[in-house]
């Protein structure tokens, strides 16, 4: 009997999709690996240079370029293909430009029999997942976006920072659009089950301050990066692989992903970044935190900038 393997196809081997690649390889979180782009000579040489890593793997992956049919029998296809976010440019300026890009991919993806999850990468995050949707028409259980489980991971390590703790005994979320009008759930922060508030009392020079700055850090970490290096890639392919692996090994690891809303946090037909249960069938489950009134009054704001944005573009789509 021939085993069944996990087939991952990613779409797009830019910065974000090789380096999605490089890690997914090193972790050995799948068997085969098919590597789709416009540009075949770029995404041969990826399949190539890391083929010949092989022999430092974990475990064997079979690698390979390909086609949009290669998605027929893939488990997940992770889209990180799309423009670019420019210096000075807001995710949500890139949205009408992706969203026509992604019409045609999604369009050749589901003609080859495609019948997995989407993982959705490419910004506007949170917009783009909610196009896959519309033009896949799969359940929104089985489309997601990468939402904020970058934002997190930064608010996380910030905070462990600051409080001279591990980062992976930090317990906080950064929820809303993956964008400007995301928000930092304070009042559900925690670091081994104690609150921030409670951290801050033995905190020396301690000031609140300090937390706000700490935020707009996470906020506007990509617009520094991009100032530096052009673009942000290693930190949101490690998110991915992490997600890759909560979808694959049906792990039930709570995410902060872009999920589609039905009522939780009191919003409906929206894709946006909320934790949310992960395993082999999508998203099981939105976990709806309980906010104050300030957190949820700046988590509608975020619904209503994202809402606005969307309305112009898919009317004419």
């Amino acid at each position: 009997m021939l085993k069944r393997v996990n087939r991952v196809a990613l779409i797009g081997t830019g910065f974000v999709g090789s380096s999605y690649a490089f890690a997914l390889l090193n972790q050995g979180i799948t068997e085969e690996l098919v590597l789709i782009d416009l540009n075949k000579e770029k995404a041969e040489g990826d399949a190539m240079d890391l083929n010949h890593g092989l022999p430092f793997a974990p475990s064997r992956t079979k690698i390979w370029y390909g086609s949009n049919t290669d998605c027929g029998n893939a488990d997940l296809v992770v889209i990180t293909a799309g423009a670019n976010q420019k210096p000075g440019e807001t995710r949500l300026d890139l949205v009408e430009k992706n969203t026509r890009i992604f019409k045609g991919i999604v369009e050749e993806i589901m003609a080859s029999g495609f019948d997995g999850i989407f993982l959705v990468a490419t910004n506007p995050v949170d917009i783009l997942t909610y196009a896959v949707w519309k033009f896949s028409g799969l359940p929104k259980e089985r489309v997601i976006g990468s939402g904020t489980i970058l934002d997190t991971a930064r608010f996380r390590f910030l905070l462990g920072e600051y409080f001279d703790v591990d980062t992976r005994n930090v317990h906080a979320y950064i929820i809303g659009e993956h964008g400007d009008t995301e928000l930092p759930v304070w009042s559900r922060a925690d670091i081994a089950g104690l609150s921030i508030s409670e951290w801050t009392k033995n905190k020396d020079g301690f000031n609140q301050e300090d937390l706000n700055q700490l935020f707009l850090n996470v906020r506007d970490a990509a617009y520094h990066i991009i100032e530096r290096k052009g673009a942000t890639f290693y930190g949101i392919a490690m998110g991915l692989v992490r997600l890759t692996k909560a979808i694959l090994q049906n792990e039930n690891s709570v995410l902060t992903v872009s999920a589609y809303l039905e009522g939780e946090y009191g919003q409906k037909d929206i894709y946006i970044g909320v934790p949310a249960v992960v395993n082999r069938n999508g998203i099981r489950k939105i976990v709806e935190l309980d906010l104050n009134d300030d957190e949820r009054e700046k988590f509608t704001n975020s619904v209503n900038v994202l809402k606005n944005t969307m309305e112009p573009v898919f009317k004419n789509i």
